[in-house]
């Protein structure tokens, strides 16, 4: 089993936020702050703690940084902060994941490589779901469910255009 499949912690933060451009942009900001900030701060914490001293320091610091967040949201850009509702405080749990995820060696690389991966998918999803709703009229878009559908349909064509051997379940 893949180790990264973990990772759809984030799944219901970006299927929620992304309606619009706008939305998609602030939640994908909101994920790319949050987790750069969490692993910069437990980068000092890390030589000194560990166990379950280190998991408490790590749910601490991310109940501040989120908190932070909501704040800040809600001083500089209060019809956003109201939109995205609770879905900023959900990426505290996709951290988390990200933590135990990372490798030792290559940790910042890998971070910013699927941060920048994810801000990506976010802005595609959003730009899709609203340019779906609007202009071609299919408002199935703008729910949950729609954009559940046409994430299944990008990663469709994702692995359609990948250029990769295919290799048949079962078989080695």
């Amino acid at each position: 089993m893949n180790r990264f499949c973990l990772l759809v912690t984030g799944l219901a933060a970006l299927l929620g936020a992304t309606r619009t451009f706008t939305q998609a942009a602030g939640i994908g900001a909101c994920m790319l702050v949050l987790a750069l900030f969490h692993q910069a701060s437990l980068s000092l914490l890390r030589p000194t703690l560990s166990g379950a001293r280190y998991w408490l320091a790590s749910l601490l610091l991310l109940a501040a940084l989120a908190s932070c967040l909501q704040l800040a949201l809600r001083a500089w850009a209060l019809p956003l902060a109201l939109t995205l509702g609770y879905f900023p405080a959900l990426i505290c749990l996709q951290c988390l994941v990200i933590d135990t995820l990372l490798p030792k060696e290559g940790r910042w690389r890998q971070l910013l490589l699927h941060l920048s991966g994810l801000l990506l998918a976010c802005l595609l999803l959003g730009a899709s779901r609203q340019w779906l709703a609007e202009i071609a009229g299919m408002h199935l878009a703008i729910l949950p469910s729609g954009g559940l559908l046409l994430l299944g349909a990008l990663l469709a064509l994702y692995n359609r255009l990948r250029p990769t051997l295919t290799r048949r379940q079962g078989k080695r």
